[in-house]
Order: structure tokens, then sequence, then C-alpha cells
């Protein structure tokens, strides 16, 4: 009897168990469907999408051409977008992104030309309306701190830091009118608050603006701070701590860095090229051959030629006291009765003329006499008005904090940090 029991017991768990089993592989599995991916816009599922670079000699129309799009549409697309972008203006090296359609013939749709990694024009003709217009990729800011200190240059130094060359360029038009470059020490030092601009947070696209600087040179801090004192125009320039617009009405230099004085104003100098004393009424700054020459100041071009010793040169009248003229250029880009703005490039570092070497020979007139540029009271540019100062004073106080308590790393004097 024990035994039938326990046999009927053992039958009907193997049954339940295999009921069990059944209920579990008969439960619905839930498929997950992939998410639609959208950019710019466009459901990317409905588009075959091809990523390409725009090859020297390729145009717009060979572009469509080679992806199933007849030149009368090509011709009708180019003539309703002329407005909005001119389909002729497209450069080689730029990268695109072409949708077609996912049958066969894979007909091109809509055609995306990026300008950077930020900007991009969207040409859609993927209906019977044509369409172009512009869209920007979201942008996120970070402010960064940097300090470091000179080994031979402000560009090898700041390259060092791993900061490329276009924060070196700002930092050079900060202090463009307050320090002069060719005399930098080792062992000044610099501290700048600024800001890196990233999309989706990891993709580096470039540099804000520079919020705050300080250069130590010679034991002196230049401090800059970045704040708009002009309600009307709301353009934002640099101040020192005393409220003082670090922009002058002349550069120290016509040529932005990377450059010597190979030669100052000096009137007994003797000229190895004549073989005695002939006086130097010019600086010379001596850079790479091709290098642009910039104009020191605003102005109107009175003279732009190539004669005898001078070789090819500009020169500049200011106002009715200050002229300048820049001598031995490879080539010239102005013509007289041209308005220049200070710091517009005027021409480019040549050996025209007699000269024994690549170089810029600066000359400076006050009142119709040649004088030495680095030795005269220049006009400055006005203070900020004294109704402002005490908003700007509050504006810079933690400005000065963040830049006072950054230090040089023990290790290498380099330090680099995020906030």
């Amino acid at each position: 009897m024990k035994k039938y029991i326990l046999l009927l017991l053992a039958f009907s768990l193997f049954f339940s168990c295999k009921k069990e089993d059944e209920k579990k592989v008969k439960l619905p599995v839930k498929i997950l469907k992939p998410k639609s991916v959208y950019a710019y816009g466009f459901n990317l599922d409905n588009f075959k999408i091809i990523n390409d670079t725009i090859k020297k000699g390729e145009s717009f129309g060979v572009i469509l051409d080679r992806h199933h799009v007849m030149y009368p549409k090509i011709n009708q697309i180019a003539t309703t977008i002329k407005d909005t972008f001119d389909v002729r203006r497209i450069r080689s090296g730029k990268k695109y992104t072409v949708l077609t359609s996912k049958d066969s013939l894979e007909k091109a749709r809509v055609f995306i030309y990026k300008h950077n990694k930020v900007d991009a024009t969207i040409i859609n003709f993927n209906d019977s309306i044509i369409s172009a217009y512009k869209v920007q990729k979201k942008i996120t800011t970070i402010e960064k701190e940097v300090t470091g200190e000179i080994l031979s240059n402000l560009s090898v130094t700041m390259d060092s830091l791993g900061l490329k060359s276009t924060l070196t360029n700002k930092v050079a038009d900060i202090y463009a009118w307050t320090l002069d470059f060719y005399s930098l020490q080792k062992g000044d030092s610099f501290k700048l608050i600024y800001d890196e601009k990233f999309i989706n947070d990891t993709t580096f696209v470039g540099y804000g603006a520079i919020k705050a600087a300080v250069f130590n040179h010679k034991g002196e801090d230049l401090y800059a701070y970045k704040f708009v004192g002009d309600s009307i125009t709301k353009i934002p320039e640099f101040y020192n701590e005393k409220g003082d617009m670090l922009r002058r009405a002349f550069l120290k230099s016509p040529i932005k860095f990377q450059y010597r004085i190979s030669s100052r104003y000096n009137l007994r100098r003797k000229i190895a090229l004549y073989g005695r004393v002939r006086p130097h009424k010019g600086t010379d700054f001596a850079a790479k051959y091709g290098t642009p020459i910039m104009t020191t100041a605003s102005g109107t071009v009175v003279a732009s030629a190539r004669r005898g010793g001078n070789g090819n040169y500009v020169k500049v009248q200011h106002n009715t006291t200050y002229t300048t003229q820049y001598l031995h250029m490879k080539k010239r880009k102005v013509k007289v009765g041209d308005y220049v703005k200070q710091g517009d490039i005027i021409g480019w570092v040549g050996m025209t003329g007699n000269t024994s070497g690549p170089h810029v020979c600066y000359r400076f007139w006050k009142n119709g006499k040649q004088v030495d540029p680095f030795k005269q009271k220049l006009p400055t540019a006005e203070p900020l008005d004294p109704k402002i100062k005490p908003k700007y004073f509050e504006f810079i106080k933690p400005l000065k904090r963040k830049l006072d308590v950054i230090t040089l790393s023990e290790k290498d004097t380099v330090y680099n940090s995020s906030n």
C-alpha cells in the first residue's frame, strides 16, 4: 500500500513539474525595438547615411550627380537656396553627409554641409519644397584655469601645456599694448581663467573667452579682466586692477609674437651694409619670411610702393601727429587710400631692398620727425567712467581671488584644471 501511495506521489510531482515547465516555456518573450536615431532633425531610420569629405575639384553638382540627382534638379536646388547658401562656396576638405533613399536607387534626399564641428547647413530636397537653413550643435562651456612659467617664449610654453595656438593668440591680443613679448624672461609666469567649448561634453570645439589673466613680468603683476564698461556699445574690453583699459593707441609691435628685435633706433649705429656710421631711424623686428605684418594703429595708407633700399613698404598716417612706416616687405596687402584698423595685416615679412635677413623695419614719426617709439609717452585709451568703477571692482573681486590661489605645480611648473 505504501509503495502504491509513493508511486502516486511521484507521478503527481512529475506531472506538476512538467506543467510548471510548460507554463514557463509558454511565457511570451518581449522584443525591445531599438529607438529611432535622430540627427539634424531627421529620423535616420528612413535614410541611408553617407559621410564623406569634399575632395579637390569636387563641386556640389558633382556630388549630387554621383548620388543620382539629375542636373536640372541640381540647378533648381542651387537657384532656390542661393540667398541662404551659395553652393559654389563649398570647399575641399570640408566634411558632409548625404541622406539617400533606402531603396535600390539610393537617390540623395538631403545634403548636409559641415562648416566646422559646430555649424552646418542643411539642404533639404526630400519633397517638392526645397529649403536650406543653418543649424548649430549644442555647446557646453567649461571654465578652465591654467598657469605656466616661461621657458623660452610664450608659444613654446603654451604648447608644453597642451594648449592650442588659438589661445596663445588670444593672450597675445590682450597684452599687445602693454607687454613686449620679445622682452619676456625665463621665470616670467602667467595665469589664465578661460572657457573651453565642447559638444556632448566630450568633443573639444574651441576656446571661449579669456575672463581674467595675470602676467608676472620682471616681478610685476600685469592683471587683465574682461569687462563691458560701455552700456551703449556693449563691447567688452580688458582693464587692469585700477580700471585702466589695456588697449592703447599703438601696439607694441607690428608682429604679433615670435619675433626678436635685431636692431633698435640708434642715431650712431654703424651699419655693416654701408661700412660706416649711419643713423638707424627705425626698429628692426626679425621674424620668419612670410610672417604677417600688422599696422600698429588705425589710419589711412598714404604710401604703398617698392623703392630703393626700402624695398616693398607701406606708410600709414594715423592722425596729424603720428605716422608709421613698414619696410622690406615680401608683399604688400594694401594700397594708397585704404583705411586700416589697428591689427590689420598690411603685408608680410620679406627681404626686399637693403637687408641681410628677413625682418620688418618699423619707423615712427611724431609731428613730422622720426623718433624711437619705445621712448614715447603714447596716448592711452579712456579709463572706466568713475560711476562704473565700483561695479567693476566688485566684478573682479572673485576673479582676482581665483587667479591668486592658482599655483605652479612643483613637479613640472605646469598646472591645468577645470572647475
